[in-house]
């Protein structure tokens, strides 16, 4: 399965799956003139066969654009139940609501859900084809129960790391903003993404961490701790960007990956 991140943070997510026959653009947050720039930079086409936009949450950050590319591929719009009712879609637009913990069929694609603690419905995404199990996991307050067990056995893992929390005490932000970001419904700190990962019972071969904040983090914190969470397990660790696209192909090799790393 390839998995290319567009971008990854506040200013605008999404990513594009693909698995033979089958595409997924997952989140919208993105222009199409900033999707196209991405490929662009990565000397590849802006793809024009994409069986659906799946939406993991309403936030603009990752919503805003969902009917343009609903109207744009010719496809329906999948989210939660919740989702679909808190997002604006022009009429035109086919959203196709699915059920959190049901297992979603999108071409050769099986997409499984799980809800995650945020101030608006969310839900993690695990992806999987015949040959491997990508997981998604960003904008979540806290660990929820039963998380570690519904990751089992991904290959590779998107994982939010969005803060360390100390920047976020004595950053920019307005107080109240700080006690959302860091409260139990807001976004998950290093130090908290480090500890899923070390709770996990199957080392991913592949980290990306995601979400990092522009102003509440680092690239050397947020690795760091990830690196102490995974120890001396072989797994590959790289860092999405909010304004550089990244490319993973399920088949690359572990140096390869790591070439992909410009920080």
């Amino acid at each position: 399965m390839r998995v290319t991140i567009l971008g990854s943070g506040s200013d605008g997510n999404a990513l594009l799956l693909e698995s033979g026959t089958t595409s997924v653009l997952v989140d919208a947050g993105l222009s199409h003139r900033k999707l196209v720039q991405r490929f662009t930079a990565l000397g590849r086409d802006a793809p024009n066969n994409v069986e659906a936009v799946i939406v993991t949450h309403s936030h603009t950050d990752h919503a805003a654009h969902a009917s343009t590319y609903a109207t744009r591929f010719d496809c329906p719009i999948r989210a939660s139940e919740a989702t679909i009712a808190s997002i604006r879609l022009r009429p035109t637009v086919q959203a196709h609501p699915f059920t959190v913990g049901r297992p979603l069929v999108v071409g050769d694609i099986t997409i499984h859900s799980s809800s995650l603690p945020h101030d608006a419905p969310q839900v993690a995404l695990v992806f999987e084809t015949k040959g491997t199990r990508v997981g998604l996991v960003t904008d979540l307050g806290h660990v929820p129960e039963g998380l570690e067990g519904f990751l089992g056995e991904c290959e590779t893992l998107l994982l939010e790391s969005n803060h360390d929390p100390d920047m976020l005490a004595m950053g920019p932000y307005p107080e109240a903003l700080k006690r959302r970001v860091g409260g139990s419904l807001g976004h998950l700190s290093n130090g908290e993404a480090g500890d899923l990962l070390a709770a996990l019972t199957h080392a991913p071969r592949r980290v990306v961490l995601m979400h990092l904040s522009e102003t509440n983090n680092s690239a050397q914190l947020a690795r760091s701790s990830a690196e102490a969470a995974l120890g001396h397990q072989g797994t590959e660790l790289l860092l999405a960007q909010q304004r550089r696209p990244l490319e993973l192909d399920a088949r690359q090799d572990g140096h390869e990956g790591q070439l992909q790393l410009s920080l």
